[in-house]
């Protein structure tokens, strides 16, 4: 269909280059998915559609697990059953299986309910689509008007797209068509009236405005990502100072440990010659001979013999001091 579509469109171009060549060729485009998903009645009437598709699947999935049960419940009694039965079942099966397919495919074949309703569902806003565009290519001088949804466009110029106003008319004829008091009437017709340059220049405007809009939003987020890019920067830069910070304090946290290592190293070394030398003398202590028992009580009753002595002497010291100070006394009151 897009192959057929492409050489139609091909062949049109060609043809219409030789007419036009005086002119600017004149296009324009519209997009059905965007126009059918704003129309409410056909949002409407498709909702109901699903709803009654799925209602069928949902027939048929019961259908078809109904027979799945009855072929295990077969398989689970052909040792009781007959072969005529078996054969009786087995043709029961087959006849219900092909009659819930003859009726899957008549809901969802080519042909089926859901094909004829879909087509009787599309075919009026198809047509209202079509009185508009002719309408507005008559009224615009439009020479060529694309479908984007049957044409692969790699590329569309969003002033060219006319689905709005497309839509906006098919609203117009619904508005008109619905409306029931005078009043109603009135109010569609002076809407329907309206100049098509008045909503083109409306929409030249709105476009400029969303244009403004645009290049302020951009501006406003190009000084964001600068405020965020100084902040980031800043931030960046303190972590730096941080880190050096924390470099310099570690290295003046090695180079401490490090004259502490070599002090407790030099104490190492003294307590080693300490060590050295007490083990020297220990060993000399030990390369003497060894002292006996009798040896040691005997030198313990000498120790003690000559602590006694002392005492008695320095007992006799005392005594001997007393009566000179005695003797002294005396004299000296003789004297008197």
């Amino acid at each position: 269909m897009q192959n057929k579509v492409l050489f139609l469109l091909t062949l049109v171009f060609t043809i219409s280059l030789s007419s036009f060549a005086q002119r600017g060729l004149k296009i324009a485009y519209i997009d059905t998915e965007y126009i059918l998903e704003n129309v409410p009645e056909y949002q409407e009437a498709s909702t109901q559609l699903n709803s009654k598709a799925e209602k069928w699947k949902n027939e048929i999935h019961e259908k078809l697990t109904a027979i799945e049960q009855k072929r295990k419940d077969l398989s689970n009694e052909k040792a009781l059953l007959t072969k005529e039965l078996i054969n009786e079942r087995e043709e029961d099966i087959l006849f219900e299986e092909q009659e819930i397919l003859d009726y899957q495919q008549k809901r969802f074949g080519p042909n089926g309910d859901l094909f004829i309703q879909q087509k009787q569902l599309m075919q009026p806003i198809q047509d209202q689509i079509f009185a508009a565009v002719q309408d507005m290519s008559e009224a615009r001088n439009y020479d060529l008007v694309l479908d984007k949804a049957e044409v692969n466009m790699l590329y569309s110029n969003k002033a060219y797209d006319i689905s709005e106003q497309v839509l906006r008319s098919i609203t117009r004829t619904a508005k008109r068509n619905q409306a029931q008091t005078k009043a109603e009437k009135k109010a569609a017709k002076a809407e329907e009236v309206v100049p098509e340059e008045i909503n083109t220049d409306l929409e030249a405007r709105q476009k400029a405005l969303e244009e403004k809009r645009a290049a302020r939003e951009s501006a406003i987020e190009k000084a964001r990502q600068e405020k965020l890019a100084a902040r980031e920067a800043k931030v960046k830069a303190a972590e730096e100072r941080r880190q050096k910070i924390l470099e310099e304090r570690e290295k003046a946290r090695q180079a401490k440990l490090e004259g502490r290592t070599e002090t407790e190293e030099t104490g190492e070394k003294t307590s080693e010659t300490t060590a050295k030398t007490e083990t020297g003398k220990t060993e000399a202590t030990k390369t003497e001979e060894p002292k006996t028992r009798e040896q040691l009580i005997e030198e313990n009753r000498q120790r003690k013999l000559a602590e006694r002595a002392a005492r008695k002497k320095e007992l006799e010291e005392k005594k001997k001091k007393i009566l000179e100070e005695r003797q002294k006394a005396k004299d000296s009151l003789n004297n008197n």
